[in-house]
């Protein structure tokens, strides 16, 4: 880590503490040259890989906005919307990895969004599963009906 005063590479670190959310852990550091003191916030840094193979930094503004598209004409709150995204982050982080598959970001949204909006979960679904027919469309419901 390199000081934003002196420019040095050799810091120790003072104080640490975990953030709120519990993602990323603020650092209070002490530059051994100069022995200025300045703060450091690092983040655990999740990739997203796609369905092609290409890899992209976890972004939740995806997620957000693809349950938004499929909430349009539904009477879901921004509070509700932004819960969704909330739980379907947590469980993905939960899972301590570096890089995640796409399908299992759009796995995670599906269970919060089934809760809030039965109609928004199946155009959800007829994304992140692909639906090609009207058969896909007939499966999903009698799984919908059976819960």
């Amino acid at each position: 880590m390199r000081c934003p005063f002196c420019n040095a590479t050799e810091s120790r670190v003072v104080d640490s503490r975990i953030s709120e959310d519990g993602y990323s852990i603020r650092r209070r550091r002490l530059c051994e040259n100069c022995e200025r003191r300045f703060s450091t916030n690092e983040t655990i840094q999740l990739c997203v890989v796609k369905r092609n193979g290409s890899l992209e930094s976890f972004n939740r503004s995806k997620i957000l906005e693809g349950v938004v598209k499929a909430s349009q004409g539904r009477n879901i709150s921004d509070k509700d919307l932004k819960k969704i995204v909330d739980e379907a982050e947590e469980k993905v982080r939960s899972l301590g990895l570096s890089q995640i598959d796409s399908y299992d970001i759009g796995h995670a949204v599906l269970g919060p969004l089934r809760k809030v909006d039965v109609i928004a979960y199946l155009r959800y679904a007829s994304v992140y599963k692909a639906f090609e027919e009207l058969d896909d469309y007939i499966a999903e419901i009698k799984k919908l009906q059976n819960h």
